[in-house]
């Protein structure tokens, strides 16, 4: 149940902004030897200790924020304005929870995001 997929592009970018900062802000208490954090152009990238690097970028054209790691790519959509969040179009994975297991698994750090 995703949010209209044509949202306009200024909506688009809002939201999609507002959540990669929620997203930067979460981890910039988390020690830089765990999780190095920058963030460019509607792009956050995300290096952990053990060398996996997380991708997270706004994608304008699909309406989605898209995330890769691991060989494995996520693109979630916007969900309605009362429900909140991001949901995978295949999988129905939110992004938060998802982003933080993957931390969780691959570097043993639990994350409230």
């Amino acid at each position: 149940m995703c949010y209209e997929p044509r949202m306009d592009e200024d909506d688009f970018d809002r939201v999609a902004r507002d959540e990669l900062r929620h997203l930067e802000d979460a981890l910039s208490e988390v020690d830089p030897d765990d999780v190095e954090v920058s963030s460019s152009d509607g792009v956050l990238k995300l290096d952990l200790r053990d060398g996996t690097r997380i991708v997270i970028n706004s994608h304008r054209a699909a309406r989605q924020i898209w995330m890769a790691a691991i060989s494995t790519a996520w693109h979630f959509d916007p969900a309605p304005p009362s429900g909140g969040g991001w949901t995978a179009t295949r999988t129905g994975e939110e992004l938060r929870p998802t982003l933080a297991r993957l931390i969780q698994e691959r570097i043993g750090l639990q994350l409230a995001l």
